[in-house]
């Protein structure tokens, strides 16, 4: 495949430097070697997104024919499927079945639904005073500088991508290091939408070099970030400096409350694919889970039964259910929590190792551990893994204490059939989102964004329009206006 160091004004740029290696996680194999744009790449690209807002041919378009753009970027995505799921998957090593069947869905999809909401976005207008007549517009807010994550580069990336342009902006991507060639590609497609030329470009880089760069130029306005949050403290640090508004969403450490009234295979099966979906690699997995002492032992038997059987392999393989990490050094970063011998408190209950059976690969044995107290090492930072960590509490009240004492507050999972334990629930757990008896379930109408270190903002219709788009007011009279005279 062609590399793509930057994509400026519809022009594929490859050449750079400080050459980023690219590892296959299934096979240890070097698929490639990206050179990292420079600052004057960063500079150029950013100015491409300039000049196309200034000029305003895509602001200014019609929103009718907005919408027919952003609908051919969608069918640009579904028709190439195959390739970018290929891609994706030599990448990361998520599970071929799993980026097809979601990831690149979910791209599409974000395209087709900021394109509905464009449609019926309205504005304000207040008629109260007797004389005037006020209204409030939003207007699309300039360059955007667009940062987004490995775990999900396709799903995420098109997300920050589509939200940005449907208002109008224009927008400069710098994907993860890690996992950049799928989202390089998917931006190189955009361009026979009929996107005009400068509307949406790429960089690729480090997030210390290139990433910093984008974020200081003085022609963006806003930055968006998906990541960890040590990443996201220099990010909100940068732009705050710069005053510039940030949106940053961060990491997470989600309580999977499984109440002793839950429908009992549903709450399994939703705490399997809660933690272990998407390789475990994911910031809303419930990776703390909360069981009620009378079913506990029932639990614990069925939920390591089950994750003794999850299919692990190739990622390419159909049957596969987990495939690799991305990388060998954060294979060892998750193995690095697995209990020690003679360490207090923490019992390994499955997993945490290497997979046997592989020669080459990052694969992880899904894990479970049963942690004696909240306050364990594995129930207080985030692993990003098929590593869970299971605490088992007593009453109602315990559950929520145990919940909310955390640094992170982005989702929280409830499993009970009793109408009045899911709403005392979800008012008293501390979370951005809270999934009632359901694993994860994106509504793009609603805002996704954490509490408290897992991030500040969100992402969603209403909360995207308002971060991607001004306000201006604007007030008329009704009448002519009889005016007190001055210095006559």
């Amino acid at each position: 495949m062609n590399m793509i160091t930057a994509l400026i004004d519809g022009e594929i740029v490859s050449t750079g430097q400080a050459p980023i290696p690219i590892v296959d996680p299934a096979t240890d194999l070097l698929i490639a070697e990206l050179p990292e744009a420079d600052d004057a790449t960063v500079d150029r690209a950013v100015s491409a997104a300039r000049r196309s807002f200034d000029e305003g041919v895509w602001r200014t378009m019609p929103v009718d024919k907005r919408q027919a753009v952003l609908r051919r970027c969608a069918d640009l995505i579904d028709a190439a499927t195959d390739s970018l799921a290929d891609i994706e998957c030599g990448n990361t090593g998520l599970p071929l079945a799993q980026i097809r069947g979601r990831s690149i869905p979910r791209a599409a999809d974000n395209f087709r639904f900021f394109a509905d909401y464009i449609g019926q976005s309205t504005g304000e207008l207040y008629e109260q005073n007797p004389d005037y007549l006020t209204l409030v517009r939003r207007e699309a807010i300039g360059v955007a500088a667009l940062i987004s994550p490995w775990n999900s580069p396709l799903a995420l990336g098109s997300m920050k991508i589509a939200s940005t342009i449907a208002f109008g902006n224009s927008c400069v991507l710098k994907p993860s290091e890690q996992a950049p060639l799928a989202i390089s590609q998917l931006v190189a497609l955009l361009g026979e939408a009929g996107l005009p030329y400068g509307v949406v470009n790429l960089v690729n880089g480090r997030g210390a070099t290139t990433g910093d760069r984008l974020i200081r130029n003085p022609d963006v306005d806003v930055v968006t970030f998906t990541g960890g949050t040590p990443t996201g403290r220099l990010i909100m640090r940068t732009a705050g400096e710069l005053l510039k508004p940030a949106t940053v969403e961060l990491g997470g450490k989600s309580a999977n409350i499984v109440f002793d009234d839950a429908d009992f295979e549903q709450a399994v099966d939703g705490a399997l694919l809660g933690i272990f979906t998407n390789n475990g690699q994911q910031c809303l997995a419930g990776s703390r889970i909360l069981v009620q002492r009378g079913i506990a032992d029932r639990f614990i038997e069925a939920f390591v039964d089950r994750a003794r059987r999850i299919r692990i392999g190739d990622p390419r393989d159909p049957a596969t259910e987990i495939g690799p990490l991305v990388s060998a050094r954060h294979m060892q970063h998750v193995l690095s929590f697995a209990p020690q011998a003679g360490e207090e408190g923490v019992s390994l209950l499955t997993g945490g190792r290497r997979a046997v059976g592989f020669d080459k690969g990052c694969y992880v044995e899904p894990t479970l551990v049963r942690a004696e107290s909240n306050d364990a090492r594995v129930c207080q930072e985030e692993i990003f893994g098929p590593f869970a960590a299971l605490v088992v509490f007593d009453t109602d009240e315990e559950a929520y204490r145990i919940a909310n004492a955390s640094r992170f507050g982005l989702v929280s999972y409830v499993w009970s059939q009793s109408l009045a334990r899911i709403m005392e629930a979800q008012e008293r757990i501390a979370a951005g989102i809270v999934w009632c008896n359901t694993p994860m379930m994106r509504e793009l109408r609603a805002p996704f964004g954490g509490w408290k270190e897992s991030g500040v903002g969100a992402d969603g219709g209403r909360a995207c329009e308002n971060f991607y788009t001004r306000q201006k007011t604007v007030t008329i009279p009704r009448r002519p206006l009889t005016l007190r005279k001055i210095g006559v």
